[in-house]
């Protein structure tokens, strides 16, 4: 399949709705015509294309709710929170664009009029967390919404929002028979946005306050909760069940055990250096660290990923503070601690993949890997290309180890 967008970057980015798809996103006319609208034009003409179509249907919601259509206004609600999501995408980072913080706004407001329409309504909660709370969303099976049920958290990565994991994950296992948790963590989402909160390595600590909340809820099954990641969640998972023993299934999409070595052996192929020479990415010299700037700067996705994203999210000022921090998200040590049945997913062209089965090997528990080809367009990042195949093995898998 050729690229949608005309710009690499932004193909990336707009082409992530195709995963929503068979989930109540918008029609693969809507993405091809916003991508059209966007031509040849930059950042800002992407954000404005992906504005136009969610205000678009939005008032075509409000219309909806007007003459009393309330499932198809929340249909179009959907769509909307879905195209103010995707606008944000390449403006995501510092310095904070004050437009990055109006979709976010945008998205969230059309999310909660979409939640609050739905026949068993989602219900909004906060989850006391230090001296704050967190942003959490309850959504009840489909067909289940007030029986005691398994209960699957969903836990974002970088830049994802909970709009995301809405239609990647939750309305899948939502048609599965599962109530489903998603909120911001640290980092993410709101926390990130308005708060200015960063990512956090103990994700331990975040999910033992999440569940905190969800065994007072009375639809939720307490010996079954599960917790689910995706991306930069594929470690927070793991983590997260290595500090927690109410989890009873631990998801990582993909398995990744830490956040150092993926940049260790980019550091290799980029700029040449050895293994010795970044073994510690927090003492790396001088010199190299140059180099390493100098590439990440003149190349759109890693500046993007890097300089805008990552020094943002993880609380960092500058490359050296920045790689000294991802050090810390790492799993090592902590592969035992983790009991529960453990599934880990592996794409085929996927760097964050490339450690899952070292990974696989080094867990103790009751474990599972699966993989994923680019011969079905899921080899690449968090299977989106074909994300209803990734549904459709990992609730099989859980089916069975819950039943």
């Amino acid at each position: 399949m050729g690229l949608l967008f005309k710009s690499d970057f932004h193909d990336e980015f707009g082409s992530w709705p195709l995963a929503y798809i068979p989930y109540g996103g918008i029609d693969f006319g809507e993405i091809l015509g916003i991508a059209q609208a966007v031509g040849d034009g930059d950042d800002s003409a992407f954000y404005q294309a992906w504005i136009t179509a969610g205000d678009r249907f939005t008032t075509e919601a409000t219309n909806a709710l007007d003459h009393g259509r309330r499932d198809v206004a929340r249909e179009l609600f959907l769509k909307a929170s879905e195209c103010y999501a995707t606008a944000k995408h390449p403006i995501f980072g510092l310095p904070v664009d004050p437009r990055l913080v109006a979709a976010f706004r945008r998205q969230t407001a059309a999310f909660d009029q979409a939640m609050a329409l739905s026949k068993t309504p989602a219900t909004p909660i906060r989850i006391p967390f230090e001296t704050g709370s967190l942003p959490a969303y309850f959504i009840p099976a489909i067909e289940f919404p007030d029986s005691a049920r398994p209960l699957l958290i969903l836990t974002n990565g970088y830049d994802g929002t909970i709009i995301d994991m809405y239609f990647a994950s939750a309305v899948a296992a939502l048609n599965r028979g599962y109530h489903c948790l998603l909120f911001d963590g640290p980092g993410q989402g709101e926390m990130l946005i308005e708060h200015g909160m960063p990512l956090r390595p103990d994700w331990e600590k975040v999910i033992s306050s999440v569940i905190d909340v969800a065994v007072a809820l009375p639809q939720v099954d307490r010996t079954r909760i599960v917790i689910s990641g995706w991306s930069l969640g594929g470690y927070f998972s793991p983590r997260a069940a290595s500090g927690d023993d109410r989890i009873a299934a631990c998801i990582a999409d993909p398995g990744l055990p830490g956040l150092a070595d993926s940049f260790r052996r980019a550091a290799q192929g980029l700029v040449g250096a050895s293994p010795e020479e970044v073994a510690d990415l927090g003492t790396i010299d001088r010199h190299l660290l140059d180099r390493l700037e100098d590439v990440i700067h003149s190349n759109r996705k890693l500046n993007w990923s890097v300089i805008q994203r990552g020094y943002w999210a993880n609380g960092t000022a500058g490359l050296k503070a920045y790689l000294a921090s991802l050090e810390t998200y790492s799993m090592s040590g902590r592969e035992s601690l983790i009991r529960c049945p453990t599934l880990l997913t592996m794409t085929e062209n996927d760097p964050l993949s490339s450690a899952a089965k070292d990974f696989y090997d080094s867990l103790t528990c009751p474990k599972t890997l699966l993989t994923f080809t680019a011969d079905r367009r899921a080899g690449d990042h968090c299977e989106m290309k074909n994300r209803s195949w990734l549904n459709r093995r990992v609730l099989d898998w859980l089916d069975e180890v819950l039943a």
